[in-house]
């Protein structure tokens, strides 16, 4: 009884509140997507933390540990989308647009994730023209984060362009999903909770025109930086004329690896690049060629024709499954041959061995040219 006299002589501070102001869920959704959100992520933490300590007492074994982790991970994923949609949506982000080169954002953001890509099995190549827009950084990051997330449950391959569109001359970035006839996995959604995530950044930022098309074999989303402020043309504005200097310039940077097992070839190639202003290395077989790349990846890739067989065929895939449409010119046992590549992926100009001073740097300038 003590107790009960005790609550009634001290009763809960009364909360006035005018039920006469008309009350609508549309006023309160974002607060009710909050307050899930939350309780969501919290909660599959705390809930993860357990499956670890079962784990570590081995209560349960690695494959039950997995087997709960994977649907926990998903369903906090969701979670954390719909904080970042209702913090996006609450506009609670301050942006500070800054001139960036969009084309590193992107290449930073694909290393940082090479091991959930591989984890996943989904093979990613990019295409990268340097090009500038004024946005935040950050909020850059974030779309771009957003569109891979949406994209990589639709295809095995993930295709990463970036360039300047022709009219109006905005940064055109298209990520394509493609799914080579196998089924596109059971977290695939068209207008889920990633492509939500996609478009409230996209809103938020501003500056951002996004299209999408979808198709049997894949699905892909092209957005429009229009705050363009710099377009880098490159290789493609160089001047073929007899000045020099104006070709130094447009080739700075430009870096070329020779494969041959022929030290004259390897001299020849060495000297008619170093014409054009471009430098280079050289290595005698494929295996060396490997262990270049993994410490610098070249712009170009001279090849002798000696070389040509399975072991160069599986080489140039690896090379062509990081950055499509990576240029190849071969050097052809046929002195006078000189024959400039198509627009197939796979076509390789051909300069013969005793015309690489003459013809090797018009080869090379034609394939660095097609790449921008």
């Amino acid at each position: 009884m003590s107790t009960l006299k005790q609550v009634v002589s001290n009763p809960m501070p009364q909360v006035t509140q005018d039920d006469s102001e008309e009350w609508s869920i549309d006023a309160h959704w974002p607060t009710l997507v909050q307050g899930l959100a939350d309780q969501i992520t919290q909660s599959l933490s705390a809930l993860q933390t357990h499956l670890d300590q079962l784990l570590l007492k081995e209560r349960i074994t690695r494959l039950e540990h997995r087997s709960l982790s994977i649907p926990a991970d998903r369903i906090k994923q969701a979670g954390i989308v719909a904080q970042q949609i209702q913090r996006f949506h609450a506009g609670r982000i301050r942006q500070s647009h800054e001139r960036i080169n969009l084309a590193e954002l992107v290449e930073n953001l694909l290393q940082e994730r090479r091991k959930d890509f591989a984890i996943i099995g989904v093979e990613v190549r990019r295409k990268l023209k340097p090009v500038d827009v004024l946005t935040d950084p950050t909020v850059a990051y974030a779309f771009i984060n957003a569109v891979l997330d949406w994209a990589m449950p639709f295809g095995q391959r993930i295709d990463v362009r970036l360039d300047i569109n022709s009219w109006p001359p905005h940064a055109r970035l298209q990520i394509r999903a493609n799914n080579d006839g196998v089924p596109a996995s059971s977290q695939a959604q068209l207008d889920g909770m990633a492509w939500l995530l996609v478009r409230q950044i996209a809103q938020a930022a501003g500056g951002i025109e996004l299209k999408r098309e979808v198709s049997e074999e894949h699905v892909s989303v092209t957005a429009m930086f229009t705050r363009t402020v710099q377009s880098v043309d490159g290789i493609a504005a160089v001047d073929l004329s007899d000045d020099q200097s104006s070709m130094f310039k447009s080739l700075q940077g430009v870096y070329a690896l020779t494969i041959s097992p022929s030290l004259q070839v390897r001299a020849d190639v060495r000297d008619a690049l170093r014409e054009i202003g471009i430098m280079s290395d050289s290595v005698v077989d494929i295996e060396q060629a490997r262990d270049a790349l993994r410490h610098r990846m070249p712009s170009l890739i001279v090849v002798d024709s000696d070389l040509k067989g399975p072991a160069f065929d599986a080489f140039r895939k690896e090379v062509l499954r990081d950055v499509m449409e990576f240029p190849f010119v071969e050097i052809s046992a046929d002195n006078n041959s000189f024959d400039m590549s198509g627009f197939d992926e796979m076509s390789m100009a051909k300069v013969g061995r005793g015309n690489i001073r003459e013809a090797l740097g018009t080869a090379v300038m034609f394939e660095l040219a097609k790449m921008m």
